[in-house]
């Protein structure tokens, strides 16, 4: 009777939760970092279907007839001062600050991963080299950095991409060392090593597997922590050099000079920034509490 107990219990045992309803439970659980997932994937589908969403209207298009036209039917958002159309300009925008988002965080997490999980699994002087490396990019402050590197590399996209890589990437470095202590701790890596494993297998397939969550969370995290830096260096003129569509280009310049006369100039670029790093921060923060055994409960 109890093996047919058992065999029945197994039997009838209750179905997993698909795949859409964990999704469904975890945005129950994350409502915030629902809506900023949301709002990223609309941001992205419109950055890349850009000319679809626009109508296949120019952002470089010039119109001295349709100069400084407030929003309205014609122009959802108005033109700024050449006659160009704000609300197109700032989708393109997106693609720019996407571009600089996924290049400069993947620079960040490839360099700053390695020299995190190298400098913590040799020890002795390698970590000691490495960490006085990261603290030396430490001292300085995230846009002086920036500054820096983009006036000795030159101006455009690709520089601009470069320096926000650079000075993301000590704080990567920082958290991927310390979550590669914890993980070499454990037992069972000290035994994988006594049985012969290379330094590049234990770090491929036991070290970096387990710090993926912590990696994660900084990633998303930082692609708002890029799409502003881009924005302020644009800004600066360092950045995105004109006419090309940049969010910090937009707010520069003569936006500046019709500021009381067509603030919506300032102000759209200035909500999509808003949105975009407030999005990113949002699902950076979400990530945590899924991925934090700590923070599941509550």
């Amino acid at each position: 009777m109890a093996v047919g107990a058992a065999s029945a219990q197994v039997w009838f045992a209750p179905p997993q939760p698909g795949r859409l309803q964990r999704i469904v439970r975890v945005a129950r659980r994350n409502p915030l970092g629902a809506a900023a997932f949301v709002i990223l994937l609309l941001m992205t589908l419109m950055s890349v279907f850009a000319p679809i969403v626009t109508g296949g209207v120019d952002p470089y298009a010039i119109s001295t007839s349709g100069r400084l036209q407030p929003p309205g039917p014609g122009h959802i958002l108005g033109t700024d001062d050449l006659g160009r159309d704000v609300f197109t300009r700032i989708v393109y925008g997106g693609r720019i600050s996407l571009w600089v988002g996924f290049i400069s965080v993947g620079i960040s997490q490839g360099i700053g991963a390695t020299l995190g999980i190298v400098g913590a699994y040799k020890g002795g002087w390698a970590d000691f080299a490495i960490q006085r490396v990261v603290d030396a990019l430490f001292a300085f402050p995230t846009i002086i950095l920036a500054l820096a590197i983009v006036a000795v590399i030159g101006r455009g996209l690709i520089p601009v991409t470069v320096a926000v890589g650079i000075v993301s990437t000590p704080r990567v470095a920082r958290i991927a060392r310390a979550a590669t202590m914890s993980v070499i701790a454990q037992p069972y890596l000290e035994a994988t090593t006594c049985m012969g494993a290379t330094s590049v297998r234990v770090i491929l397939r036991h070290i970096l597997p387990n710090i993926m969550a912590p990696l994660l969370v900084i990633g998303t995290a930082g692609f708002g922590g890029a799409i502003l830096a881009e924005a302020s260096l644009s800004f600066l003129g360092l950045g995105t050099p004109p006419p090309q569509p940049s969010w910090g280009t937009m707010l520069s310049g003569n936006a500046q000079l019709y500021a009381r006369s067509a603030p919506y100039l300032a102000i759209f670029p200035g909500i999509a920034i808003s949105l975009g790093v407030f999005g990113f921060n949002l699902l950076g923060d979400a990530l945590r509490d899924i991925f934090d055994p700590r923070l599941r409960g509550s």
